[in-house]
């Protein structure tokens, strides 16, 4: 009978045996799973490479820049791959409606995209980084049959507005393009169902003093644009989240509930407030988990032009919708100072003040306090009036603010009196900064006031996006 020790060496053995035929099934998984691509997607007209011939592969080169394609729009049926070329200043990639997505591609780069077989047919490519199919950059890619004509409706029918170039088709078609952008700009202002930035009031004053504010993150249905409804994610059920404006040395408490499904937490962006406060899970608190409320509590040691706005899951949160600005003070507002030979006013009276919050990304896209062009709202003001506006950048793109006619003073950066404040009629705002600009309304006239990234406010069928106006009467 074999020794004990023999024994062990003999389930050793048969232990190594299934240990190696686990990684031999292993290893074949993942083969399979890493080898390229180019089998069916489970939509119609990307069928499995294998089913079509091999003489019948298909390489197209097409190039990408902001923002269009260009290139090769027009390939026989067969196993394509796309030669993908970014020949623009920024990342994009290529998506097929219904169909693959390619890698993001870097600023000169070029990748070789596996698509698989097409069928005959028409389909819409489009970049699928957030805004930049909004800015225009989406095309047709015509597939034909051994013929050389197109055949059915490809992945879903679905074609581009605009050809394989928006220069190419608005000089093919300049009147309907002069119409449409006439027809898209006369639309302004548009009325949309919801409004952010109100202001919020405290829903009690405890005995302290301490001033106690109810936040509630959701997922709401939001009208962007006229007809245009989208996921958004908002506090107290708008986009921006309520204005908070609060004086220094009050003492703060602020409920926040989750209701969407993901846990979140608030980070107070350029507002001082002690470490456990600072709203970044795990490190300061634990995610606030859907049903559970969480209370931040510190007090407003000193002025602020601040933001509030998700930390964890911020890349999905935040271009969505949840965001909101946040003020502590008064606007340190240069009274009596001379600026390039023009003195402002000791006791010039301000009109208005209010945030206007820039975002670029997610279901929200390109607006304005969570608006996209015609729905943007318009300033009315008097001829002689004086105005501030803080700009806030939530979105993930830097955008330079233009206005026509009247200056802006610039006073403040990320809520910080500058020392020289300067006029400028364009202000280049990064993602999470802020912009303090006085105006003074001193000319007559309907402004525009835009990002001055001209596909963020402008494409082939009219004006869209990150644009509005001040309107200045008698």
């Amino acid at each position: 009978m074999p020794s004990s020790d023999s024994n062990k060496a003999f389930d050793r053995f048969l232990i190594l045996l299934a240990v190696m035929g686990v990684l031999t099934v292993g290893l074949a998984l993942v083969a399979a799973i890493r080898a390229p691509s180019t089998g069916a997607v489970g939509v119609e007209g990307v069928s499995a490479a294998g089913e079509a011939p091999a003489s019948n592969d298909v390489t197209a080169a097409i190039e990408m820049k902001e923002f269009e394609f260009t290139g090769t729009l027009t390939v026989p049926a067969g196993n394509l791959t796309i030669e993908l070329t970014n020949a623009g200043s920024m990342v994009h990639n290529l998506a097929i409606e219904g169909g693959p997505t390619s890698p993001d591609v870097q600023p000169g780069d070029t990748i070789s995209f596996d698509v698989g077989y097409l069928e005959p047919g028409t389909y819409t490519i489009y970049c699928a980084i957030p805004g930049h199919r909004e800015a225009g950059m989406e095309a047709t890619l015509v597939v034909t049959d051994a013929s050389g004509d197109g055949g059915g409706d490809g992945l879903n029918g679905a074609t581009a507005s605009a050809s394989s170039s928006s220069h190419d088709w608005h000089l093919q078609n300049p009147d309907e393009a002069d119409a449409m952008m006439m027809e898209s700009m006369l639309a302004f202002p548009a009325e949309t169902e919801g409004k952010g930035n109100q202001l919020l009031e405290p829903t009690e004053i405890l005995d302290d003093g301490t001033k106690v504010f109810d936040l509630v993150a959701q997922i709401i249905d939001w009208e962007v644009a006229p007809g245009q409804i989208v996921e958004g994610w908002a506090y107290n059920g708008q986009i921006p989240g309520p204005w908070i404006k609060v004086d220094v040395g009050d003492k703060l408490q602020f409920r926040v509930k989750n209701e969407i499904p993901l846990g979140t937490d608030v980070h107070w962006h350029g507002i001082k407030v002690p470490f456990a406060m600072d709203g970044v899970s795990p490190y300061t608190q634990d995610p606030i988990k859907q049903g559970d409320t969480f209370i931040y509590e510190y007090e407003a040691v000193r002025p602020a032009i601040g933001m509030y706005h998700a930390h964890m899951h911020g890349q999905l949160a935040v271009p969505n919708g949840l965001f909101g600005a946040f003020q502590i003070g008064e606007a340190p507002i240069p009274y009596g100072k001379t600026v390039s030979g023009i003195t402002i006013p000791e006791d010039i009276e301000i009109v208005d003040e209010f945030p206007m919050v820039l975002n670029d990304a997610g279901n929200i896209g390109l607006t304005l306090n969570g608006k996209s062009f015609p729905a943007t709202e318009p300033y009315f003001f008097k001829k002689g009036d004086w105005f501030v506006v803080h700009y806030y950048n939530e979105g993930l793109q830097t955008h330079p603010m233009h206005l026509h006619g009247p200056d802006q003073l610039v006073f403040a950066k990320d809520g910080f009196p500058l020392d020289s404040p300067y006029w400028a009629d364009t202000i280049n705002i990064a993602p999470g900064e802020r912009y303090s600009v006085l105006v003074h309304a001193d000319e007559v006239g309907t402004w525009v006031w835009h990002c001055h990234i001209l596909t963020h406010v402008e494409k082939a069928d009219g004006m869209f996006g990150m644009a509005t106006a001040i309107i200045v009467e008698e």
